[in-house]
């Protein structure tokens, strides 16, 4: 197992049908504070993650570069140095002042208060990594790879996992419970599996996808969730409320990642291009 630590870096109900350029927000009042949509990219995004307080986001590139919007702190990143393996995702920590980005060989980088936990970077995975969950208290986290085995670090207690079972589709997502004692995963098809005290609201498993599932979302209470498929479309269950796009968005670049405003009132969605669509209200 290798150690890799502080270098210095940064991811129904409804579907939607209003055109939408790719790149500033659509028109909410939602706060947009800004994206790489238009800048030249070294490598595509592939992730967000909102500050704790929700005043600002993280964009994370396939290389490790780090983009900072809002209060977003730059702690450091991978983005000028030679990776085994591409990003994947990224994790903050509970107090907004650090971050780890995963590899999807499983590699941990730690920024800022981030702490190593472990990593699977030493390890033959039969899949690569491709999600990235840390626990309530922000001392441990959880990787998932794509065939859904669950690899736990820190405090981060193993709930079950769908590793052993023949997959029709790849996971993409992992996110866990609010009481940090259960996790959700998303496959690419819209199946949810829930584990530990997470609560099973529905999935698109039995829908008509245009487009595979890239990311799942917990409500602020934690009795629902958001899934988001790579055209924009939004399906939502249990508490989770529909905001939007309201119509099927133009996009340049696929979206790759889901963010939830602190109160729950809203999410932001990412593009491969580094466009932000903001949906919700404050």
């Amino acid at each position: 197992m290798r150690t890799r630590t502080s270098l210095t870096l940064l991811v129904v109900c409804a579907l939607a049908s209003a055109t939408l350029s790719a790149s500033p927000a659509s028109a909410t009042t939602a706060p947009y504070y800004g994206s790489m949509g238009g800048r030249h990219l070294v490598a595509p995004i592939v992730s967000i993650a909102a500050t704790s307080d929700g005043k600002g986001y993280w964009e994370l590139g396939r290389d490790g570069g780090i983009f900072s919007f809002g209060d977003a702190k730059f702690y450091g990143s991978t983005g000028n140095l030679r990776l085994n393996a591409p990003i994947v995702r990224m994790a903050v920590t509970t107090d907004g002042k650090g971050y780890w980005t995963v590899a999807s060989d499983g590699g941990i980088f730690s920024f800022g208060d981030a702490k190593f936990y472990g990593s699977t970077g030493g390890l033959k995975l039969r899949k690569p990594i491709v999600g990235m969950a840390r626990t309530g208290d922000g001392h441990g986290y959880w990787l998932v790879a794509a065939d859904g085995g669950v690899f736990s670090f820190g405090d981060a207690p193993f709930y079950g996992s769908t590793g052993g079972r023949l997959h029709i589709s790849p996971v993409v997502s992992i996110n866990r419970t609010r009481s940090g004692t259960g996790y959700w995963m998303a496959e690419a098809n819209g199946r949810v599996d829930a584990f530990g005290d997470a609560r099973n609201y529905g999935d698109a498993a039995g829908t008509h996808l245009a487009s595979p599932i890239v990311g799942l979302i917990s409500t602020d209470t934690g009795h629902g969730y958001w899934l988001v498929a790579a055209n924009g479309a939004i399906f939502t269950y249990g508490d989770a409320v529909f905001y939007g796009p309201f119509g099927a968005l133009v996009l340049r670049q696929p979206i790759v990642g889901i963010a939830r405003l602190v109160d729950g009132n809203g999410y932001w969605l990412v593009a491969a291009d580094g466009g932000i669509f903001t949906y919700g209200h404050l």
